[in-house]
C-alpha cells in the first residue's frame, strides 16, 4: 500500500486491472482470525497509465534497423533482470520499468525505514561482504473510495491498517543463497514505541500485542522496528505491497501453477472462506483465482493462518520458477503491465529513492539459483494465556535458533556458504568502571511468559533475592509483566553500562544480553523465558546450525502440494 494509505489521507496511484480481482466478504470471521470481518487487501481500480513512448497514432512511426536492434537488446536486458530470484517480490518486476523510467519513478512511494531505535551495521564476512535484509509487508488498508468499491465489510472502511503479511528476505553476504522468514500475522509480541513521521503522534510501546498492529502505529517503519526488537536482525530496506500487484503479475506471465492433493472448495455452510474451487492436481491460477489462493485459510491443512502462510510460500516459489522459465515475457506489453502492477502496489523506504535503485537491487539478487531459496515460517506455539486463544507466540529455542542463523548469515538450506562468516567478536567490556554492588539500583521484571506458557510465578522476586545475596542490596522486584524470550539487562544511558555489565556477570548472563534501551529508566533486568527456574543462569546449548523442523522449510525447487482440510472437498 502507498504512504497515503498508511496515513489515511487521499488516494494512491492505481493498480492495473484491480476490478478483475474480485472480493470475498467472508474472508475473516470474528472467532478464528480475530479481525472481525476486516478486509484483507487494499486494491485500487483506477485505470493503468499507457506506456510512455508507445507507437501509434501521432507516434514516431516505423522503427529503423538500429532502433529495432536497440529494442531487442533492451528486451534481453529486461528479461535477464526479470529472471531475478525475487521477481515475485517486486524487485525484478521493477526492472521492466526501465522501459519508461521517469513514468514509473514518479509513481514510487516512499516512507521512513524505522521508527524505533537505530539498527547496527552488518558485520562483514571473511571477504569483506555484507548481507542484505529486506522486510516485505502486505497491508490490508481500505481507506479510499476506489478500494471500498471492491467489497468487504463496510465497518472496516477507513480503519487502521494491519500488516497482515510479513516476510523477511535475507540474501547472504556472498550472494549464494536466500532465506525467507514469514511471521504469522497473529503473533503476539512486544511492539516498541513509534512516532508517526507525518503527524508526529507518538504511540507508546505495547508489551503484548499482535504483530500486524505495528503498521497502524506510524507506518511500515514501526513494523521494521518491531521485527528488530524481536529478532535482533538489522533490516536494510522494506517493501510494502498489496496482493493486487501480485495478481496482475500472475496474469502477465499467464498464470502461476499451484497444486492441491484433493478437490478443494474454500467455503463452509456459514459462508466463511475465500471461494477458491480447484480439482485435485496442478493448475495455473490468475486473476480472481490467484487472489483466492493467497487468501485461502478455510480448506487448507488445519484451517489456520499458518496454513495460509504455507500456501503463500508455495505460490511464491512457483511464481519465481515461472518468471525464470516463462517465455511469454518476451511480449513488451506484458512486461509493461508487470512493471505497472509492481510499482502501483509498492511503497519502499527512503533508501530506495528511485526505480534505478530497485533495478540495482535486482541485479544483486538475479544470480541466486532457485534451488538455494529457502522459505520458512517463524517457529511458533499457540498462546496459553487466558483470552488469547488462537494467537501464537515465538517458540522457545526454535525461533531464536532461526533468528540467530540469519543474524550470523548461516544458510537455512544446510549447504555451506562460499565464504564463511566471521566468528562473532566477544562483546566489549565497558570502559566505565562499575560502582560498588551495594550502590547499584536494579529493577527485576518477570518476562518468563514469552514462550506461550503462563508466566512462572515469583521469578522477579526470586532473582532479585539472588542479586541481593551477591551484594546488590538495592535490587527490587517489579510486578510489571514484560514477556521476553531471552533474559536481558537493559540500561538507559552510557554512564550505567558498567553497572549493567556487573549485574550480568554476577548472574552468569552473557554480555551480549546487556543492551542500552530507551524503554527503561536506570537498569532493568528482565528474566526471560529462557530462565524459568533456578538461581543460576542456564548455559546456552551448543549450536547445531540446523534449521528447526518447526520452521517448515520449503526449498525453491520443491513443487509442493497443499493438504486439504476435511470437510472442504467436493
Amino acid at each position: 500500500m502507498g504512504q497515503n494509505s498508511v496515513r489515511g489521507k487521499g488516494t494512491r496511484e492505481g493498480v492495473p486491472h484491480a476490478r478483475e480481482v474480485g472480493w470475498d466478504e467472508g474472508l475473516y470471521d470474528a472467532e478464528g482470525d480475530g479481525s472481525k470481518g476486516r478486509a484483507r487487501l487494499a486494491l485500487d481500480d483506477e485505470r493503468e497509465a499507457p506506456a510512455a513512448g508507445a507507437a501509434g497514432k501521432g507516434g514516431h512511426g516505423r522503427r529503423g534497423p538500429a532502433a529495432r536492434r536497440r529494442q531487442k537488446r533492451g528486451k534481453r536486458r529486461i528479461l535477464r533482470w526479470v529472471a531475478s530470484v525475487l521477481s515475485l517480490l517486486i524487485l525484478a518486476t521493477a526492472g521492466a520499468g526501465y522501459l519508461y523510467y521517469e513514468h514509473l519513478n514518479s509513481k514510487l512511494k516512499k516512507d521512513d525505514l524505522t521508527l524505533g531505535n537505530d539498527m547496527p551495521d552488518h558485520k562483514a564476512n571473511a571477504a569483506g561482504q555484507t548481507p542484505l535484509n529486506i522486510l516485505l509487508i502486505g497491508s490490508d488498508a481500505r481507506d479510499n473510495a476506489a478500494n471500498q468499491k471492491l467489497g468487504g465489510a463496510k465497518k472496516t472502511f477507513g480503519s487502521t491498517p494491519l500488516a497482515d503479511v510479513q516476510m523477511l528476505v535475507h540474501m547472504s553476504a556472498d550472494r549464494s543463497n536466500i532465506s525467507v522468514i514469514s511471521m504469522p500475522r497473529d503473533t503476539m509480541l512486544k511492539i516498541p514505541d513509534c512516532t508517526d513521521p507525518d503527524s508526529k503522534k507518538t504511540y507508546p510501546a505495547s508489551r503484548f500485542a499482535p504483530t500486524n498492529e505495528s503498521l497502524g502505529r506510524g507506518g511500515p517503519g514501526c513494523t521494521v522496528a518491531t521485527w528488530y526488537e524481536l529478532t535482533g536482525i538489522t533490516i536494510d530496506h522494506f517493501m510494502m505491497i498489496d496482493f493486487a500487484g501480485v495478481v496482475s503479475m500472475a496474469d502477465a506471465i499467464g498464470g502461476v501453477p499451484v497444486c492441491v492433493q484433493q478437490n478443494v472448495h474454500s467455503r463452509n455452510r456459514t459462508g466463511q472462506g475465500s471461494g477458491l474451487k480447484l480439482p485435485a492436481g496442478t493448475h495455473p491460477v490468475k486473476g480472481e483465482q490467484a487472489l483466492q489462493w493467497l487468501r485461502t485459510r478455510y480448506g487448507f491443512e488445519d484451517g489456520t493462518d499458518l496454513a495460509r502462510t504455507h500456501a503463500q510460500h508455495m505460490y511464491m516459489n512457483s511464481m519465481v520458477r515461472e518468471l525464470r522459465e516463462n517465455t511469454k515475457l518476451t511480449d513488451p506489453n506484458k512486461l509493461r503491465k508487470l512493471a505497472e502492477a509492481a510499482i502501483g502496489a509498492l511503497t519502499v523506504d527512503n533508501g530506495i529513492d528511485s526505480v534505478k535503485k530497485l533495478y540495482d537491487l535486482g541485479g544483486q539478487l538475479k544470480s541466486v539459483p532457485t534451488g538455494r531459496i529457502t522459505m520458512t515460517t517463524m517457529p511458533n506455539v499457540y498462546s496459553q494465556r487466558p483470552g488469547y486463544a488462537g494467537k501464537v507466540e515465538p517458540k522457545e529455542g526454535d525461533a531464536e535458533q532461526l533468528f540467530r542463523m540469519v543474524r550470523e548469515d548461516i544458510p537455512l538450506d544446510g549447504k555451506a556458504a562460499k565464504t564463511p562468516p566471521k566468528k562473532p567478536a566477544a562483546p566489549a567490556v565497558s570502559k566505565d568502571p562499575a560502582a560498588a554492588p551495594a550502590e547499584i539500583s536494579v529493577s527485576v521484571q518477570n518476562g518468563t511468559g514469552a514462550d506461550g506458557r503462563i508466566p512462572q510465578k515469583g521469578r522477579a522476586t526470586e532473582v532479585a533475592g539472588v542479586l541481593s545475596g551477591k551484594g546488590f542490596t538495592r535490587a527490587v522486584a517489579d510486578a510489571t509483566p514484560n514477556a521476553q524470550a531471552k533474559t536481558v539487562v537493559r540500561y538507559s544511558n552510557a554512564e550505567l553500562e558498567g553497572d549493567a555489565q556487573a549485574i550480568a556477570k554476577s548472574l552468569g548472563i552473557p554480555l551480549t544480553s546487556v543492551k542500552k534501551s530507551t524503554d527503561v529508566t536506570g537498569i532493568t533486568l528482565i528474566v526471560g523465558a529462557d530462565w524459568r527456574q533456578g538461581t543460576a543462569f542456564p548455559k546456552a546449548p551448543v549450536a547445531d546450525n540446523k534449521t528447526p523442523e518447526s520452521a517448515r522449510a520449503l526449498n525453491g525447487n520443491t513443487k509442493a502440494c497443499m493438504k486439504i482440510q476435511p470437510g472442504f472437498t467436493w
